[in-house]
C-alpha cells in the first residue's frame, strides 16, 4: 500500500475536488471563502420546525448508503387526514461529482419551495463520480423513487411520508446535472408506472439542466462565467470524471437530443417545466433540448429568468444582497408553484 508521502495529486476540479494516485477523492472546498457558507451541511431539525419547515434524514439503501432528506411544512400537520400533500422529489446538482442533499444552498431554496407550494420535498443523496460513474446516479435516484413507491404501498415504513404524503401526486425536480437526472428518471418512472403505483410521477422540472454537446455552443463561447457555480472547466472536468469511460458529451445522459440517444418520440414523459437563465453558459443547449422535446410531441414549457446565471436561485448571499436576484428567485418559485398546481390538478 502506498504511504501517505507517495500519494500524489493526479487530477482536480478547481476549488471542488481533488483526486489522488491511490484513488482517494477529497471534496473539501478550496475555492473562494464566500462560497463556503453555501455548501455547509445543514443538520436535520427532526421534529423541530424552523421557519415553518422540519427536516429529517432517512437511509433508503443500507448497502450503498443512499439517503433522503425530507422537508415537511408545518401546514401538513394542520390538514385533515384524507387531505395529504403532494410530493416533490429533488435531485441535486454538482456535475454528478460533488454536492450533498443537505447543503445550505438546497436547504434554503427547497425550504422556501415547500412553504410556497405547500408540498413535501424528498431530496435524494446519491453516490458520486468518479468513484461511482454514471449511470449510478440515475440508478440511485430511480431506486429512491421505487423505495417511495414501497412506502406508498406500506411495504416500507416512514412515519412522516405515511402520514402526510399523497404519492399519487409527485413531481420530479433537479438543479443543473440534477435536471439531467429528472429527464432520465422520468423515462424510467413512466416505463415502470404500473410497478410504482400508487406513486405517480405527474411532472418534471429540470432547472438549468446540464445538457451539452462536444462542440462549444454560442452561449458557451460568448457568456462569461459569473460565479463559482459553473465554468467551462467545471463542465468539461466533471463530465470527463462522471460519464462512462470512453464516452464523450454526446452520451445520452448529457445529450438526450443527440444521435446516440434513443429517439425522443419513442419515449414517454410527463409534462415538463424547464428553467433557463439567459446568462447561463449552457443556455443554448438547454433551449435546443426544449425544442427537440417539443418536436418529438412532448409537453414542455420554459421559464426564462432574466439577467442571471446558472442556478442563481441557490445563492442565498446574492438573494440577500441583490434585489434583482431576489426578485428573479421569487418569480421562479411562483412559476414552479403554478406548474406543480397544474400537474396536481390533473
Amino acid at each position: 500500500m502506498a504511504s501517505q508521502k507517495e500519494k500524489k495529486l493526479v487530477d482536480e476540479v478547481s476549488g471542488w475536488l481533488q483526486i489522488f494516485s491511490d484513488g482517494s477523492v477529497d471534496r473539501a472546498w478550496t475555492g473562494p471563502d464566500e462560497v463556503k457558507p453555501l455548501i455547509m451541511p445543514v443538520p436535520p431539525s427532526n421534529d423541530a420546525f424552523a421557519d415553518g419547515v422540519a427536516t429529517k434524514h432517512v437511509v433508503v439503501d443500507q448497502e450503498n448508503g443512499v439517503w433522503i432528506r425530507i422537508y415537511l411544512p408545518r401546514t401538513a400537520l394542520e390538514r385533515e387526514a384524507n387531505n395529504k400533500l403532494g410530493v416533490v422529489i429533488h435531485f441535486h446538482g454538482g456535475g454528478f461529482c460533488v454536492s450533498r442533499a443537505d447543503w445550505q444552498m438546497y436547504n434554503h431554496f427547497y425550504s422556501r419551495l415547500v412553504t410556497a407550494s405547500n408540498v413535501i420535498c424528498v431530496s435524494v443523496d446519491f453516490r458520486l463520480a468518479p468513484e461511482h460513474r454514471l449511470p449510478t446516479a440515475i440508478d440511485d435516484c430511480f431506486a429512491a423513487v421505487a423505495w417511495l413507491g414501497k412506502v406508498a404501498r406500506r411495504e416500507k415504513e416512514e412515519s412522516w411520508l405515511a402520514q402526510y404524503a399523497d404519492f399519487e401526486r409527485c413531481v420530479l425536480i433537479g438543479d443543473s446535472s440534477g435536471g439531467n437526472l429528472v429527464h432520465h428518471v422520468a423515462v424510467k418512472a413512466l416505463a415502470c408506472e404500473e410497478e410504482l403505483r400508487p406513486l405517480c410521477v405527474l411532472g418534471g422540472v429540470p432547472l438549468h439542466p446540464g445538457f451539452v454537446r462536444p462542440e462549444r455552443s454560442k452561449s458557451e463561447a460568448e457568456i462569461p462565467p459569473d460565479s463559482a457555480l459553473l465554468t467551462l472547466e467545471m463542465v468539461d472536468k466533471f463530465l470527463s470524471l462522471s460519464l462512462p469511460v470512453g464516452s464523450t458529451k454526446d452520451h445520452p445522459i448529457t445529450n438526450p437530443m443527440g444521435e446516440q440517444a434513443p429517439p425522443l418520440e419513442k419515449l414517454k414523459f410527463p409534462p415538463f417545466l424547464v428553467g433557463i437563465a439567459n446568462r447561463d453558459l449552457i443556455r443554448d443547449t438547454e433551449m435546443e433540448y426544449c425544442e427537440a422535446m417539443r418536436s418529438a410531441g412532448h409537453e414542455v414549457e420554459t421559464f426564462v429568468s432574466e439577467n442571471v446565471g446558472h442556478c442563481f436561485y441557490l445563492n442565498q448571499l446574492a438573494i440577500n444582497f441583490d434585489p434583482h436576484v431576489a426578485n428573479e428567485t421569487a418569480k421562479l418559485l411562483e412559476g414552479i408553484d403554478r406548474f406543480i398546481s397544474r400537474c396536481f390538478a390533473k
